[in-house]
């Protein structure tokens, strides 16, 4: 999700959910980001394909020709398998300097009228039937054939197999396993984000009931193992199944059995993305520790809260990591470039085909010298997609990436946002939480990324605990979010409760396996399901 559209408008305050814990969106929000997500549209006076019913209705409401002429489009690109024109990558006739390759990511920089929220969050499918993950030709193809043919949505393809979907600045892709990820459009406000998460459930969960399928809320797969998953059909997943166990033991664990919320956020300037990185790249563990989701691995308990988080530290060193550089002087645009252009290469995508490069020097590509592709240079879509090939707790592209929360329900989806927006989008509310962490050295930051994973927001922290911290965290995001005037400070009420009390998700998963499941891991699939 490329945040920072220009799009957008402030949706309606939401009702409270029974629990008083997280909001439900209005049937006017519903209304506002359907508007919104409408203007995103590469032609702006194309008519909007959204009516009052059109994101969760189906596409007969549309005109026979405009239907027909749809359709003739999608047969020619599944019958292609020809990718999105803005992914194909074209050969350079002139090398790429660093200098362009650091002005692509300042490229980012707005002003803050223009600020967007873009979240992502993945899940895993599951069959009613066995709880054995979906498989591709029997169900993950049909659910992206529906959304396709139902609600609208445009295919995208590759070596003929549909692997996503595109709408209005959405779109919905696979993870190597078959988690179903969908990236949203950048948005104004939380309301909208809210609003979008519940017409895409309702999409995929009205057609999954069709075809003998669920979707589960966790942050990492509780009973089956990698050799139970079935691969995707995309080639990149290809090269990483074989490359990643030459960097680490949990590279393929990653891959195949985690699920996250991410979000990303806006900077004004060089100046501004620095104190937004090092502020929340500080905070991640605190966020690891609230959004803990991920207790459980192979049938039982996992000695983790967080089992997703603790995978990443032993993924692949050269792409992971809690960047301690970040926090020296030198810090900026063009020091990160540095940093990525000193990861290895994944792949070269040309012709629709990804070549594989595992190992290889971003650097050698820009002189001509990549021993595949001899004489050709890199285009900004090669550095584009060398940069999503980066993997720390937060990540820089033309906006910054919060990366630290396991995948988990609903209302999970509208607060880990909501948190960062409310730290992060307020002047006064950054300034307070740089205060909070300023006094950390580089040694407790990186004893927090290690030990929340384990023990979430029990994880003792000088005269305290983590827990301290989260309580503290959220009030001034609460603040934060008050001070926006959108009426958004209640998305994260919820996490203050956790904090407060102590119990994050994983703790009551774990509570509940032993008192009240009897031991019986099938029972999460009943309580974490959409």
């Amino acid at each position: 999700t490329a945040a920072g559209f220009s799009a957008g408008t402030r949706g309606n305050a939401p009702r409270a959910t029974p629990s008083g814990l997280y909001p439900y969106p209005t049937r006017a929000t519903l209304l506002s980001v359907m508007a919104t997500t409408a203007t995103m549209r590469s032609h702006a006076t194309a008519p909007a394909r959204l009516s009052a019913r059109g994101a969760l209705g189906s596409s007969g409401q549309l005109s026979q020709t405009r239907a027909a002429t749809r359709n003739a489009r999608r047969a020619v690109t599944r019958a292609t398998g020809a990718p999105p024109a803005s992914a194909e990558k074209r050969t350079a006739t002139n090398a790429l300097t660093k200098k362009d390759l650091v002005a692509y990511i300042e490229s980012g920089c707005k002003p803050k009228s223009e600020w967007r929220i873009g979240t992502e969050h993945e899940k895993f499918g599951y069959q009613l039937a066995n709880l054995r993950p979906m498989e591709y030709d029997a169900h993950v193809a049909k659910l992206l054939d529906a959304l396709v043919d139902r609600f609208d949505w445009e295919p995208i393809v590759e070596s003929g197999n549909i692997i996503g979907c595109k709408l209005n600045g959405q779109s919905v892709t696979l993870e190597p396993g078959g988690q179903f990820e969908l990236s949203g459009a950048p948005l104004a406000n939380l309301h909208q984000t809210c609003a979008e998460v519940h017409s895409h459930l309702y999409q995929i969960k009205t057609v999954a009931r069709e075809i003998g399928v669920s979707f589960l809320g966790l942050g990492f797969q509780p009973k089956w193992s990698v050799a139970d998953t079935p691969v995707m059909p995309k080639g990149r997943y290809k090269i990483m199944k074989e490359y990643m166990p030459t960097r680490g033991d949990k590279g393929l664990d990653m891959m195949f059995r985690t699920c996250t919320i991410q979000v990303n956020l806006d900077f004004e300037s060089e100046e501004d993305m620095v104190r937004k990185f090092r502020t929340s790249l500080a905070l991640q563990p605190i966020a690891t520790a609230l959004f803990a989701n991920s207790p459980f691995c192979d049938g039982k308990p996992s000695g983790q809260k967080s089992l997703r988080s603790d995978v990443w530290t032993d993924t692949d060193p050269d792409r992971t990591g809690s960047l301690q550089w970040v926090f020296e002087d030198d810090f900026g645009f063009d020091r990160y470039a540095e940093y990525v252009l000193d990861v290895p290469m994944y792949f070269v995508y040309r012709d629709g085909v990804y070549h594989d490069v595992t190992g290889e020097s971003f650097r050698d590509f820009m002189r001509g010298e990549l021993p595949q592709f001899p004489g050709e240079y890199p285009t900004l879509d090669d550095w584009e997609q060398h940069l999503t090939t980066c993997f720390p707790e937060v990540r820089l592209k033309r906006y910054v990436e919060m990366r630290g929360a396991d995948g988990g329900p609903w209302g999970n989806i509208c607060a880990l946002p909501a948190v960062w927006v409310g730290l992060l989008y307020d002047e006064t509310a950054l300034a307070d939480a740089e205060a909070l962490v300023a006094t950390w050295t580089p040694e407790e930051r990186e004893y927090l990324r290690k030990a929340v994973t384990k023990d979430g927001l029990q994880t003792k922290f000088r005269d305290g605990t983590v827990q301290d911290i989260a309580v503290e965290m959220v009030r001034i995001a609460k603040e934060g979010l008050t001070r926006r005037g959108c009426n958004e400070e209640n998305f994260v009420d919820g996490l203050m409760e956790m904090a407060t009390s102590g119990q994050t998700q994983a703790d009551k998963l774990l509570d509940a396996y032993v008192n009240k499941w009897g031991m019986d891991i099938d029972r999460v699939y009943k309580e974490l399901s959409y």
